[in-house]
């Protein structure tokens, strides 16, 4: 059985060919192209070519030539069909089974895309055609969109008698048309009504160019109609997921490292007319972690320029929010807040192209420090809003799902805020953690307890320090927070302990529901109690110990990931995977 020709285009609208190639091959750029030793023959001298835009590779001393598919299979010995799974993996796509639900929902998407094509060529060339809707283009032509926009972006108008029901009715069930949301059924007229009727209609197109949903625009201001409707959401369209011209930006992706990210139809058609084609728009409705996702896949800047009114700002705060959890080191995510409350379709008409070029090149502001812009000037001086403040930014920088990105953003929030609060905590929040000589004697206590690792001993000294002296980590829970125990048992102690302690309330070990059998060996084995002089020891020493076993632990976790990324490196070669063992192996030395 042969794949879907639309699954295999959006495989390959997905990947670059370079990024696909780089995995085992070392590229550098030239111009649009990228050039490296060909992995087909022996040579001191590049002749291997890679040209995204066209989707292929060319080894000029061998002569093989190919798409990604062709690479993979050619590299890897594989068939096609592996070929095709490994790809859609790595795309972060379904896999395509060839079972009956696949066969099924392949037969939905050809109705679906065929009537949903139909419907915008008919509008939009009865927009172009038709002399009574002479009204609908003089509108357009005073919003600035001249009939080439109008073609290029493939722009409608649905009338309100239109007889473009009658040409589909016989040959789609009702089922498949109510199912593109082009149509709701009246029960009580019992006939099909357009959803869209007496709109000027935006196609919005998957990534492979079809039209898969609409956005729609009154004409006449009415305080009973929205001004914008989308489509709603259908088996083939899910709002999260798609962006407004990306089908067309992402061809730019070799060429341009920027992307803009703007609220709607207008800005993005604004932009196009003053030659900044690498815009998209995200529908109207807040931007989620796909869409940056897919976004990461084609550049690595994504610059958001909402509109510069009170709702646009709080729409970017929300795309913040949302979107930092998929920042990665090698990809940006900034924002450009206009001046005058424009929009940036009214913005670019009045000051050009090299001006907003410029204006964005100057004005773009890291997604982190929006935030913490934006959260500093919501809170006061006082310890409690300042808590406040803290836990919200800790919360935002947890969520990011990269560590490398996760520590470093935190440990930024954690600095500035530390400027802001010089007094505060400044005695333990600011202490430089010291060699322990006596922390050398607990290795002898190791060997002697042959039936635990020497990590299950560490993990057990950092528990005794938290249970003797609850209050002093209650008062510094940002050292305890960020820490990760790997034996079971111990972690579940030590998060029921981080748990209470967040509530900052105050309690004793006997009110906690813990296993006494693990608190005995905990209390029992611990080589920690041996270097500790007196329950009440200096409050900073406590620290510097409970950092150093912290350090230990944290640098055994790096070592077990690098040899992961080692095994992984023997057998794949990859660049990327290099620059993680090296960045993980540098962290180690800090540690």
């Amino acid at each position: 059985m042969k794949y879907p020709k639309e699954y295999l285009d959006e495989i390959k609208t997905r990947l670059k060919v370079s990024n696909v190639v780089s995995k085992t091959v070392n590229l550098k750029k030239r111009g649009k192209e990228f050039i490296g030793l060909s992995p087909f023959k022996n040579e001191k001298t590049p002749s291997f070519t890679i040209n995204d835009e066209k989707g292929f590779y060319h080894c000029f001393s061998t002569g093989e030539h190919g798409n990604i598919f062709d690479f993979i299979m050619k590299t890897q010995n594989l068939k096609f069909g592996e070929a095709v799974k490994t790809l859609a993996n790595l795309a972060g796509m379904r896999p395509y089974t060839f079972s009956k639900i696949d066969e099924e929902r392949e037969k939905s998407w050809q109705e679906y895309s065929s009537l949903f094509s139909k419907y915008v060529d008919h509008y939009h060339n009865n927009l172009i055609k038709n002399k009574n809707l002479n009204f609908v283009r003089e509108y357009l032509k005073n919003r600035n969109i001249s009939l080439g926009e109008i073609e290029k972006f493939k722009i409608g108008f649905v009338e309100n008698n239109s007889n473009f029901l009658e040409s589909i009715i016989k040959i789609y069930s009702k089922k498949k048309i109510l199912e593109t949301g082009l149509f709701y059924f009246d029960e009580n007229k019992k006939k099909f009504i357009e959803k869209f009727k007496n709109r000027i209609i935006f196609p919005i197109n998957n990534i492979t160019a079809k039209p898969i949903a609409l956005g729609g625009r009154i004409i006449q201001e009415s305080s009973f109609q929205a001004k914008y409707i989308n489509s709603p959401e259908t088996p083939h369209f899910r709002k999260g997921s798609i962006l407004y011209n990306l089908d067309k930006a992402r061809i730019l992706s070799s060429s341009v490292e920027n992307i803009f990210l703007v609220e709607g139809y207008m800005d993005v058609i604004g932009l196009n007319r003053n030659g900044i084609e690498n815009v998209v728009a995200n529908l109207g409705t807040s931007l989620t972690d796909k869409q940056i996702k897919i976004l990461n896949q084609f550049f690595d800047n994504i610059i958001i320029c909402f509109d510069g009114d009170e709702s646009g700002y709080k729409a970017a705060l929300r795309a913040a929010e949302n979107s930092i959890i998929e920042l990665k080191p090698d990809k940006n995510i900034s924002f450009l807040f206009l001046e005058n409350n424009d929009d940036p379709d009214s913005f670019v008409n009045k000051k050009g192209k090299e001006f907003f070029l410029e204006f964005a090149k100057k004005n773009t502001i890291p997604i982190h420090k929006f935030l913490f812009n934006h959260y500093k000037n919501q809170s006061k001086k006082d310890p409690s809003s300042l808590a406040i403040f803290e836990k919200k930014l800790r919360s935002i920088s947890n969520s990011i799902k990269d560590e490398f990105i996760k520590k470093y953003i935190l440990e930024y929030f954690l600095d500035k805020i530390s400027e802001l609060t010089p007094n505060i905590n400044n005695k333990f929040r600011n202490f430089k953690p010291k060699k322990i000589k006596s922390l050398e004697y607990t290795k002898k206590i190791i060997s002697k307890t042959e039936s635990l690792t020497s990590i299950e001993l560490k993990e057990y000294s950092l528990l005794f320090l938290v249970i003797n002296y609850l209050d002093l980590f209650q008062e510094n829970f940002y050292i305890i927070e960020d820490v990760k125990l790997l034996t079971k048992e111990n972690k579940i102690i030590f998060d029921s302990l981080v748990n209470k302690l967040k509530e900052n309330t105050k309690f004793s070990l006997e009110d906690m529901s813990l296993d006494n059998q693990i608190i005995e060996k905990i209390l029992k084995f611990a080589p920690i109690k041996n270097i500790l002089l007196k329950k009440d020891e200096n409050s900073s020493r406590i620290l510097e110990l409970f950092d150093e076993i912290k350090r230990d632990l944290k640098n055994h976790e790096l070592e077990l990931r690098i040899e992961e990324l080692e095994s992984k490196f023997s057998k794949d070669l990859s660049e990327t995977t290099f620059d993680e063992i090296r960045k993980l192996k540098k962290l180690q030395k800090i540690n």
